[in-house]
């Protein structure tokens, strides 16, 4: 996957296999969730249900990554990382699969809300096994690699999305139960057990949660989160489809050209954007990316035409290319390489976004108007904006670690 590999120095030291398996395990992962994000929305109102219900399959899903993640961590201390993992795509797999054979509402919402469990136990095992694997002076590097994965295969799923939709509305479920059990596959094969790896791990002492909790770049990151979660997993994915079905009068598979145009833009600013967090600093990129994003959030409600939404879908994937990095990096900075809770509450955020995203946009949308939900998931990123004036400024040697020194207290409340 060359589009992935990171550029470094000649004398740097390389990034662990298990980086490269993750990484092609997240994109084949993906494509496949790519490929449904198209039709999932519309595929639901088939049933003859409402917006709200139709919100209601996409936060079933977040709802039920949030309500199993707290145990997932005993599962990674009885069975290992590879076998949670594994396990955890196979059940995305088999509910996916069954989930194109769904004859009524409820038994796509009940199997959506199966593949979210899965989707717990592979996230949070996926991240346990890269911390675990890369030493802390290459951990932005993995993260940005891993993250790459996901960016690459969600440039290709909506396209591949939209055609699969032309042929029916089932169609893409099965194809990606398919490209689930090519991942799963990958990760049990390659992927080594932890206790295995013995170039990895962190020497860096954990810092308590409750330090971690009263950081205001931790703050600031998890709010980041949940308006990255509510505005990209929910209103994007539940709303842009039908807004060009029912509003734009087009057909589904614009939806899947219109996502995939967006992930280039992202997967094209990935680069620039990880360098741009690393030498200027968190908080320039979190101030300027979640204003851009929330602006142009707020104007695709408004789009008259496809090509519109295209170039407004466009300026915020590049401004969610900031988005995906600097929080990220931000954790980093609050936690230090050993923050396996701070990491999960972290992802937690992102999911109670997504959960309620959907409900409040398709209730929006059917007792006020498109603006209104589309204009509630801006005014989180704008929050997110001005949260993020607080955060401590670079100092004269901006490097990697620039934003360490801690804030003043209460910086992000």
């Amino acid at each position: 996957m060359p589009l992935l590999r990171p550029r470094r120095d000649p004398d740097a030291p390389r990034l662990p296999r298990d980086v490269f398996v993750l990484g092609i395990v997240a994109f084949f992962v993906m494509v496949g969730f790519g490929v449904v994000v198209p039709v999932l929305p519309v595929y639901a109102r088939s049933f003859g249900v409402d917006h709200a219900l139709v919100g209601a399959v996409l936060s079933a899903f977040a709802a039920m990554r949030l309500l199993a993640s707290p145990f997932v961590g005993r599962m990674l201390d009885l069975a290992g990382e590879r076998i949670v993992l594994s396990v955890g795509i196979g059940i995305v797999a088999v509910s996916s699969g069954l989930a194109g054979l769904a004859q009524d509402y409820v038994q796509l919402l009940v199997l959506r809300g199966l593949g979210g469990i899965g989707s717990a136990m592979f996230s949070i095992a996926a991240m346990t096994l890269l911390l675990a694997a890369t030493p802390p002076s290459l951990r932005a590097r993995a993260v940005g690699f891993y993250q790459g994965g996901f960016l690459v295969g969600g440039m290709a799923g909506p396209a591949l999305g939209g055609l699969l939709a032309a042929i029916s509305l089932t169609a893409p479920f099965f194809f990606y139960a398919a490209t689930l059990a090519v991942a799963g596959i990958v990760g049990v094969a390659l992927l080594r057990p932890v206790a295995a790896d013995d170039a990895a791990g962190s020497v860096e002492p954990p810092v308590p949660f409750r330090t971690v909790l009263r950081d205001g770049r931790f703050r600031v990151a998890c709010l980041a989160s949940l308006a990255q979660g509510w505005s990209s997993m929910g209103v994007r994915s539940s709303l842009v489809p039908v807004l060009v079905v029912e509003v734009l009068r087009g057909p589904t598979s614009w939806t899947g050209v219109l996502f995939a145009v967006s992930a280039v833009a992202q997967t094209l600013a990935l680069g620039p954007a990880s360098r741009f967090v690393d030498t200027v600093g968190r908080r320039p990129a979190l101030i300027g990316a979640s204003a851009v994003g929330g602006v142009a959030f707020a104007g695709i409600a408004f789009a008259p035409d496809v090509w519109t939404l295209g170039a407004l879908l466009c300026v915020y994937g590049v401004a969610t290319a900031f988005l995906g990095t600097a929080p990220a990096a931000l954790v980093g900075d609050a936690a230090g390489a050993r923050g396996g809770r701070p990491v999960a509450v972290f992802s937690m955020c992102s999911d109670l976004g997504a959960i309620a995203g959907p409900l409040v946009a398709g209730l929006l949308v059917d007792q006020v108007s498109y603006p209104a939900a589309f204009g509630v998931a801006a005014a989180l990123l704008l929050a997110t904006s001005v949260a993020s004036l607080w955060l401590p400024r670079p100092g004269p040697a901006a490097g990697p670690r620039t934003d360490a020194a801690p804030p003043a207290p209460a910086a992000a409340s």
